[in-house]
Parts: structure tokens; C-alpha cells; sequence
């Protein structure tokens, strides 16, 4: 589970990630990123959310995970999905640069991958939006 404080919760969020982020596709997946201009940016919003201190919310990594109806009507297989990306996502997190804010979609047909698809994809999006340490 990835902490509070490493989540994109608000709607607002989000939108800034679809407005100004880059985006990459794979078969199951859409992930889009913000690399934030500058530290503010990243921290504002969490030291609204979260009393963290200055140093913690300037290395923000934050993630979202979009999961449509349009994926699988049951609330229990996006649930299950959503569980799986976030699994991924807190091993993948330490290896992703600072101030990176990550919104996830999940297209129709994900219900169908496995956790290792979705890792491998995941691993292949990043490296192709460059948002790897030892990118830039």
C-alpha cells in the first residue's frame, strides 16, 4: 500500500498531471507524468494534506490510478486491478526521480493481465518517459 502522503487524491491533481504531464501507452496501460518545475509545486498541496515536514514533501513522488467502468463493470475486479498497480507502484516507486507525479489509467482488456504484464509494461513506460534515475 503506498502511503498517504505518496497518493493523488484530488480531483485537481489530477487534472494538472492530464494538463501538463507527458503521456505513453502500452497495450493495458496509459501513464501519464508531471515533472514538477519547481519544489513548491510538488509540496503545496501535501502540506495542506499531510503535516510532513518541508524536506519529505520536496522529494514528492505522488501516484494516481484511474480505474473506468469501462475496464470491467464489477467493482471488485477494478478494486483487485487497482491493488495490483499500487503493488507495483511501491516497489517501483523508490526508483522513480523526485517531484514525479504519476496518474495511471487502465484500459479495457487489463482485467485479463497479470501482475508480471503489468510490471514489465510499467517498467517499459517509465523507461520511455524517462523517469528512471539516470534519466533527465
Amino acid at each position: 500500500m503506498l502511503p498517504k502522503h505518496q497518493r493523488l487524491r484530488r480531483s485537481r491533481d489530477i487534472s494538472k498531471v492530464y494538463r501538463l504531464g507527458d503521456k505513453a501507452v502500452s497495450r493495458h496501460l496509459v501513464v501519464r507524468v508531471w515533472k514538477s518545475a519547481t519544489l513548491e509545486d510538488a509540496a503545496l498541496p501535501l502540506a495542506a494534506e499531510t503535516g510532513l515536514e518541508a524536506s519529505v514533501q520536496k522529494s514528492s513522488r505522488r501516484v494516481g490510478i484511474v480505474v473506468s467502468q469501462k475496464v470491467s463493470k464489477r467493482a471488485v475486479i477494478r478494486n483487485r486491478l487497482k491493488r495490483q498497480v499500487r503493488a507495483i507502484m511501491a516497489q517501483l516507486l523508490p526508483q522513480l526521480q523526485p517531484q514525479v507525479w504519476v496518474v495511471i489509467n487502465l484500459r479495457p482488456g487489463a482485467e485479463q493481465c497479470e501482475y508480471g504484464d503489468f510490471l514489465q509494461e510499467l517498467k517499459q513506460l517509465f523507461t520511455q518517459l524517462e523517469v528512471f534515475y539516470g534519466h533527465s
